[in-house]
Formats: structure tokens, sequence, C-alpha cells
């Protein structure tokens, strides 16, 4: 495993993050759940990534009781807020930022949170209240730092722009191969802040692992597969994504690498990303993912990811 400072703070996390969401504490059993992290953190992985609402708590308490008995010091919490956890439990009110935060940290089993992050911006909730919360639980020594995740570049400025609150390290947006967004608005303006990336979604909700092929129904227990979960995965359930996918395979092949090392290779190439944070429902899931931590994709194999992406045509021309 290999690390990388997140922003200008002095917080060091590993390339890798391992995440929770519509995993632990709900379609994994716990037995399994638990040897998944253990897995992780014997891999080398020590950002573990949560929030509040998934499992509606059952992730958070999933994880604080995988991690029970490891050296504290030694990896890295990060957990969010924002949405709803009950009647009037949502937002970020100065109320719900401390209750909000009390509550994981109980959940989670520890005094203090690496790393605490808003969910999404509150549109109703003063931004000086959210703010100054916020600064509270760092001065209380609750939350160590601070992010956001899905933020507009004017909703990060608004936060820099205020005087005496404590500073965001860390914004957490969806970016993937497939998925660019970030890179037009959100990036440079993180890098003149100095905010560093903990991106989510690397592969695509699963279609950047190759598990999905033209054609072919999805593998049974798959993501695709679940009733619920195959709404999560939006657009990279279409056809056409599917078979951009399958363009990438063969830049994969090629490379000698597999797919989703590609894949997590290629966000990690982006100046600012500290990490990018994958799920698993089986231990030895991560063995792979964990192995993309310090391949450097070259030009050559860059261009042909550009060129997948871009079409057949483009790609066929190569």
């Amino acid at each position: 495993m290999e690390f990388r400072q997140l922003g200008g703070s002095d917080l060091t996390v590993s390339e890798i993050a391992l995440g929770s969401w519509l995993t632990y504490g709900d379609r994994v059993d716990r037995e399994t759940a638990v040897a998944c992290v253990r897995r992780a953190y014997d891999l080398g992985i020590t950002l573990f990534d949560t929030a509040n609402v998934y499992g509606r708590g059952a992730a958070e308490t999933l994880l604080g009781e995988a991690l029970a008995g490891v050296d504290r010091a030694s990896y890295r919490l990060a957990t969010k807020l924002y949405f709803p956890m009950g009647r009037g439990e949502l937002g970020l009110s100065a109320t719900q930022v401390r209750r909000q935060c009390d509550a994981s940290l109980s959940r989670l089993g520890t005094d203090y949170l690496d790393l605490y992050q808003c969910h999404r911006f509150d549109t109703v909730t003063p931004l000086a209240e959210t703010m100054g919360a916020l600064t509270e639980l760092v001065q209380a020594g609750k939350v160590r730092h601070i992010g956001f995740s899905e933020w507009t570049a004017a909703q990060i400025e608004a936060a820099y722009a205020l005087e005496g609150v404590e500073r965001f390290v860390s914004s957490q947006p969806q970016y993937s191969i497939l998925w660019r967004d970030p890179e037009a608005e959100i990036f440079p303006t993180c890098a003149r802040l100095g905010v560093g990336h903990i991106v989510y979604s690397p592969l695509a909700q699963g279609l950047l692992t190759g598990k999905y092929r033209p054609g072919v129904a999805p593998p049974a227990h798959s993501r695709a597969a679940g009733r619920v979960t195959a709404g999560a995965m939006g657009r990279f359930a279409k056809a056409e994504a599917i078979e951009t996918a399958e363009r990438l395979r063969a830049v994969a092949d090629a490379a000698g690498l597999p797919m989703a090392r590609l894949a997590l290779a290629w966000v990690l190439r982006q100046p600012g990303v500290a990490a990018a944070i994958v799920g698993a429902s089986r231990p030895e899931q991560l063995d792979e993912t964990a192995g993309a931590a310090g391949i450097r994709l070259d030009a050559a194999t860059l261009a042909a990811i550009d060129a997948a992406v871009a079409g057949p045509a483009v790609a066929d021309a190569r």
C-alpha cells in the first residue's frame, strides 16, 4: 500500500480506502463484513469511509465492531452527515451537527473522527451556522478535520469566504473513467484552496471491474442483479456504458492489468486525489483492488483509455 497527504492537512491516508455504502450493515452478513474490514486492514488499507445514513447507523456500528481492539492511531475513520436519520433528524444545523457527531462516535466506538464530512450542501441552514458547529467539534477534539461531498464550486468558495471557522481539507466527489464531471470546476477550485479528494464510485458502481458483459445477464449476487441495488447503478447499467467498459477491457488486457486496477490507477493519476474508495462484499475482492496502489499508467495507456471512452470509431482507429 502507498499513502498520500489529504490536501493541505497533516492527514495521511492509504491510496485505497474501504467504503460501506450498500454493503456493511445492509446486504453483507456480519461475519463476512467483519472479514472484509479486517482483510482491508491487513492489506494496508487504513482509511475507512462510512456515513450515519448507511443502514441508518448499521454500517457505522459494524465498522466499530470490526475495528475494536485495533490500534486507533493506525487507521483513519471518516463519516458523514446530512441525510435523514429519523423525523426531524436531517440537515446541517448546529443542533444536528453536534447530535449526529455524538451518535456516530458512539456507534463507531471511538472518541474522535479523523474526518467529518457534510454529505451534501444544506440550502436551508445558514452556512455560517454549519461551519461554526463543525469548528466547535474540531476545537473540542471530537473531529480532527472536516470535509464535504458533492458541493458546487460556488458553495465551496462561500465556505472559504467565512472568517474564524475551520477550513475544509477534503472533497468526496464521484469520479471515474466514466464520470469526469469534477474535472471542470471542482478539481481546479479545490487545488487552489488546498482541498484534497477522496473519490467514490471509481469503479462506476462495479461496471469497471469487468463483471458485466454486453448482452449477458448480470452475475447472480452482483449489484446489477439486485432489486434495490440495481437502481443505484443508474447510467452505468445502460447498454452503452457496458459496451464502453468492454472496450476498456481490451485496454486493460494490453496493459497487463486487471480491469479494476486500471480504473483505480486512472483516478489516482489525478493531482489532488488522495484516495479512491472501493467496496467489497467478499474479502478476496480486496486483494485485487488494493493492488492498484502505486500503479502508474503510461501515456499510451492513458490515450487508449480516452479513445475507448470516446467511442468505437476512435478506439478502432487506434
